[in-house]
């Protein structure tokens, strides 16, 4: 074997031909091939490559059960974004998907159509309405809404080790047979992603801000549509054009709505100003 930058590319590429997976071998293959010429082209030192190694093993090392540093890193480098919009393909009318973001959970209490999710979370009253349809605005019967979001403090809940396995301002709830879900919950506010760990020191290092817009995430499940995962942004924000993990798209910009004390579109009482949210997630067929 020729000991030449080429001839060990070209060996790397050839040790999983025989790989009895034809789409595994298309990646690894590539892989190698991407990783071999990113190496060559920056002039990769071995000291480079070993803090590089130290980096990846710190970002693991960061991961528990509730914070995945790995999806922060894939988010923060663009490539989680870049991947929804590969595969999104949207039909016409359909909701746009974004990212899923490190704080998604399995285990969201399950709640009244119409409930109260924050459960504590600081923050101004913000009641939602929202409704669950087709791409022509035919009604998505008993569609399960899972929702998130960090508190007026930038937190999620799963960030407050005091809460434990405490939840709040998160909930799944299912939606009517006309589509139509609420809950309560508390206004989106800009927050940093995590800078405690290796992603975050990344960002530090390289000049870039941390910052999200506000928003709240969403996922839309119902029997027969593809699943849909994607947030509502806070109209105005000024991070809009700015979101470190890039997921920011127009038409997932929303109006979020101020209100004097008074009562709310459910009956409730309000003793002091409170908004309202009103969206339509439009689902693709399965």
């Amino acid at each position: 074997m020729t000991f030449s930058p080429e001839a060990i590319t070209q060996a790397a590429i050839d040790s999983f031909a025989a790989a009895d997976n034809p789409r595994l071998k298309t990646i690894m293959q590539s892989l190698v091939k991407h990783l071999h010429a990113f190496a060559q082209e920056t002039n990769l030192t071995e000291a480079e490559w070993m803090a590089g190694i130290q980096f990846l093993t710190a970002t693991g090392h960061k991961c528990d059960d509730v914070r995945q540093e790995f999806i922060l890193l894939s988010d923060t480098l663009g490539l989680s974004m870049l991947l929804v919009a590969l595969h999104d393909g949207a039909q016409q009318g359909a909701t746009e998907a974004t990212v899923l973001g490190p704080f998604h959970t399995p285990d969201a209490p399950v709640l009244n159509n119409g409930a109260d999710m924050t459960n504590g979370a600081p923050g101004e009253p913000l009641y939602v309405t929202g409704r669950v349809v087709s791409p022509d605005g035919k009604a998505v019967a008993h569609a399960m809404v899972d929702v998130w979001q960090a508190d007026a403090e930038g937190l999620y809940d799963v960030q407050r080790g005091e809460l434990h396995n405490e939840r709040r301002a998160r909930g799944l709830i299912q939606a009517d047979k006309e589509g139509q879900f609420a809950f309560w919950t508390v206004l989106p506010e800009a927050y940093p992603v995590p800078t405690d760990g290796p992603v975050g020191q990344m960002l530090v290092n390289t000049g870039r801000h941390p910052w999200r817009p506000a928003h709240i995430h969403f996922m839309v499940k119902a029997e027969g549509y593809q699943p849909l995962i994607t947030h509502i942004f806070r109209e105005g924000d000024k991070y809009l054009n700015s979101d470190v993990v890039f997921g920011v798209r127009p038409s997932l910009v929303g109006k979020f709505q101020s209100h004097a004390s008074g009562s709310a579109p459910d009956g409730r009482e309000m003793k002091n100003s409170y908004w309202t949210l009103d969206y339509s997630f439009a689902l693709q067929a399965g």
